[in-house]
């Protein structure tokens, strides 16, 4: 179970808070960008397609669909990352249904 907060920055990028019991991940993006990762489902790492969305960490954040699952990966690129995180797929469906919701 991973929660999710989406919260404003300013007019146009946004925080998104992801939470589990043993982890926090907080990424900075616009809102127009997050609202992006309805397209998570095309985002095939093993093709080389990931949707670059946000920042973390003063690193890009690049996100990759698998078997019901999203990998979120924090780095340079999606090639060589420093962090990953696996979320289910209807967490980032929240993230997208939030941004919508905030734009």
């Amino acid at each position: 179970m991973v929660d999710v907060t989406l919260m404003e920055s300013d007019d146009s990028v946004a925080v998104v808070k992801l939470q589990a019991e043993s982890w926090e991940l907080n990424i900075w993006a616009p809102m127009a960008d997050l609202f992006r990762l309805r397209e998570i489902g095309e985002a095939d790492w093993d093709a080389r397609r990931s949707l670059p969305v946000g920042t973390c960490a003063d690193a890009r954040v690049f996100w990759a669909a698998s078997e019901g699952q999203a990998t979120i990966l924090v780095g340079q690129d999606d090639e060589t990352w420093d962090i990953a995180v696996t979320v289910p797929l209807g967490t980032v469906d929240e993230i997208a249904r939030l941004a919508e919701e905030h734009m």
